[in-house]
């Protein structure tokens, strides 16, 4: 299975970036571990700051199932849920954090419903929960 996981703005600071919500892990060392751990499967990474960059990505249509986390994005990107509710393959929306444990704002999520699942809190293993729920 080509699995395809995409990460929004500011993820790219993972392990540095308020380590408190985030943890102190780097996506670099969470994806050696999910490619080692589905290793019969393709595990594509792709992350931006940019909306239309990531509707682009969603857009190449080159896998079978898919992992996203949209960052700020989700509170407010109808643009990339348009874009999700155009893809017929399996989707699961990823927090790293518990956004119902946040700011207000946070709470609500614009994409959460043109995805199958979301899973929140579980920090960067929700990324290998939501893998493991895709198979």
């Amino acid at each position: 299975m080509k699995i395809l996981i995409i990460n929004g703005p500011n993820l790219n600071l993972l392990g540095t970036r308020e380590p408190d919500i985030y943890g102190s892990e780097t996506m670099e060392a969470r994806l050696d571990l999910l490619k080692k751990e589905f290793a019969n499967d393709e595990i594509l990474f792709y992350q931006s700051n940019i909306e239309g960059e990531i509707i682009n990505r969603l857009q190449d249509d080159d896998f079978d199932a898919l992992v996203i986390n949209p960052g700020a994005f989700t509170h407010y990107s109808f643009a990339i849920a348009d874009c999700l509710k155009n893809i017929s393959n399996p989707k699961i929306e990823v927090h790293i954090s518990n956004i119902y444990k946040r700011e207000e704002f946070r709470k609500k999520s614009v994409t959460a419903e043109q995805c199958d699942a979301v899973l929140s809190g579980f920090g960067l293993k929700g990324y290998q929960l939501a893998i493991q729920s895709l198979k």
